[in-house]
């Protein structure tokens, strides 16, 4: 919510996000965003009984201001969106749009929606959006009463549920096999684990061993919430405690999902092997999704099953729960992330460890080669910015002494 009481208005916060200049009628400020880069895509949506003023960005969230008399009032509300990098620009603004339109803008609010292309500084994925919307009911006059339906969690639920299901739809629509999950990394970690006990009970240590990588995978801590103000320093790079503790936490996943990222290349080797033996070559999908029966007689199942054994005392002893002592002792606090990436590499020590140690090595020496020419991508626009600094001051100066010339 971009509340009063916080200090904040819908007028800076618009001027901020689509990088324009808005002067706010009520308090006589000017918020000056023009300067600012990373803005790839602005537009406003808004119901067809709107009057034709909600289309000029600056009337509309000026009208909002002066429609609150309020010193703590809610002004606007603002969704944030993670857009998949893998969907081409036009892709990722049809996403968006069609996503405002039927989840905001049919419900009867007016919607600006800007896409940010990632910051200079960070992950280069980190394509996403701010939807600002309005929280008055508007007719064809003007904005009205506040809808408070619109506050309800079960709305914001189904936003959340609204946009995986669309983001999922434009990935697949794009041939890309990839998928968003809105719900909780717990939620989505208790399921693997579901799926993993029932695939070990009818013997399907297959899908058991994919079922639990997953597990492992989703077994990281989620990042912490920044304010709109950390967030902007982030993204400009600039180091404050909420940021700092983001990356920490970022940085104590990251080990673990390495490991689990291995461990699925190892367990894809293993059932691509075993389907081409058994099942023929060409059968290769049908194995990795756990659908084949795996209750084959093969001389490689009784690596599966050690490997399935592993990887479970493992998960059960990162959990704190080593089986036999459970009952008879309190639950141990749990593993450190580094500690459970050491335990479960030697889970899988003696399977294919040269194959797996030669992937790390591709995936370290792939990941050094981007970072370095991250390095000189970013060397090159911090001197390019360096050089339009200056030519800006030189034609300010320049100015300035016209103006001069003038007076005199």
């Amino acid at each position: 919510m971009i509340s009063r009481s916080q200090g904040r208005s819908a007028t800076a916060a618009i001027a901020y996000r689509v990088a324009e200049r808005i002067e706010d009628r009520r308090t006589g400020l000017v918020f000056d965003y023009a300067a600012k880069s990373g803005v790839d895509h602005t537009e406003i949506l808004a119901p067809d009984h709107a009057p034709d003023w909600v289309r000029d960005r600056s009337e509309l969230w000026n009208r909002v201001e002066e429609s609150e008399t309020r010193k703590n009032s809610q002004v606007a509300r603002e969704v944030r969106v993670a857009l998949p990098a893998e969907l081409t620009h036009d892709e990722r603004v049809a996403l968006v749009r069609d996503f405002a339109q039927a989840q905001f803008v049919d419900r009867g609010m007016v919607a600006d929606i800007a896409l940010h292309a990632p910051g200079r500084e960070g992950d280069e994925r980190n394509h996403h959006a701010h939807i600002l919307l309005t929280t008055r009911e508007i007719d064809a006059e003007g904005f009205t009463t506040k809808n408070r339906d619109w506050n309800a969690v079960e709305v914001l639920e189904g936003w959340r549920e609204a946009w995986a299901r669309d983001s999922n739809a434009a990935l697949e629509r794009a041939g890309i096999e990839d998928r968003v999950d809105h719900r909780t990394l717990v939620a989505q970690r208790d399921e693997a684990l579901e799926l993993a006990s029932a695939a070990r009970e009818r013997g399907d240590e297959g899908a058991e061993l994919v079922q639990t990588v997953r597990a492992i995978e989703l077994d990281r801590p989620p990042l912490p919430q920044l304010s709109p103000g950390a967030w902007q320093m982030k993204e400009r790079g600039i180091e404050v405690g909420r940021a700092r503790a983001w990356h920490e936490a970022k940085a104590r996943a990251a080990e673990v999902m390495e490991v689990a990222r291995e461990l699925a290349g190892h367990v894809r080797d293993w059932l691509d092997r075993a389907a081409e033996r058994v099942l023929g070559s060409g059968q290769t999908e049908l194995a990795l999704a756990g659908g084949r029966d795996g209750r084959d007689q093969d001389s490689d199942r009784s690596d599966r099953h050690e490997l399935a054994t592993r990887m479970r005392e493992a998960w059960d002893a990162h959990q704190g729960r080593d089986e036999g002592q459970e009952a008879a002792a309190p639950k141990r606090e749990r593993e450190t992330p580094e500690a459970f990436a050491a335990r479960l590499r030697e889970a899988a020590a003696g399977v294919d460890r040269e194959a797996l140690a030669d992937r790390a090595a591709a995936l370290r020496e792939g990941r050094e080669a981007e970072e370095r020419q991250a390095e000189l991508d970013a060397a090159r626009e911090r001197e390019l910015e360096r050089q339009q600094e200056i030519e800006k001051e030189r034609d300010s100066i320049a100015e300035r002494d016209r103006d001069r010339g003038h007076s005199l």
